[in-house]
């Protein structure tokens, strides 16, 4: 990472200087929005696969900054019912108006899934499924979400 004088900077693949300020959006930017309807065994465009994890525009956006119960498989029942209530909220938040995606640091996590921070109006998506108690932050490491395993 480089600190330059007109603002963070930062190296990306190639070795090219890029402004972290292409990725981000100021609130009032909300401009992405199409129906989403909840992903199916061959259908790939605009749909949620699960509490944290949606296809938009024919990519697969990872929600950079929550984790969501697991789904595929679930390790126990609270946890399936949990990672399902995510899933039907998260479809809920992304059909309720424009919103907006943002790039951090890192562009795609180990399995190819674009890392970005959804928002409308200046907050985060992420951030009302932790209210709701349907997600936790997401510090770098997956924890349980079944009590006793």
């Amino acid at each position: 990472m480089v600190i330059g004088a007109a603002g963070w900077l930062y190296l990306d693949r190639s070795g090219h200087l890029d402004s972290i300020a292409a990725f981000a959006k100021t609130p009032g930017q909300d401009t992405l929005s199409t129906p989403f309807v909840l992903c199916g065994d061959s259908h790939r465009t605009n749909c949620v696969v699960d509490g944290d994890t949606f296809w938009f525009g024919g990519e697969k956006i990872r929600i950079a900054d929550i984790d969501t119960p697991e789904l595929s498989p679930p390790r126990c029942e609270a946890e399936r019912i949990k990672g399902e209530a995510a899933k039907s909220r998260l479809l809920t938040l992304l059909n309720a108006g424009k919103f907006s995606l943002a790039a951090g640091f890192r562009d795609e996590d180990k399995y190819g899934r674009k890392l970005r921070t959804v928002s409308r109006a200046g907050n985060s998506l992420g951030d009302v499924l932790i209210k709701e108690g349907l997600a936790r932050s997401w510090d770098g490491a997956r924890h349980r979400w079944c009590q006793g395993l």
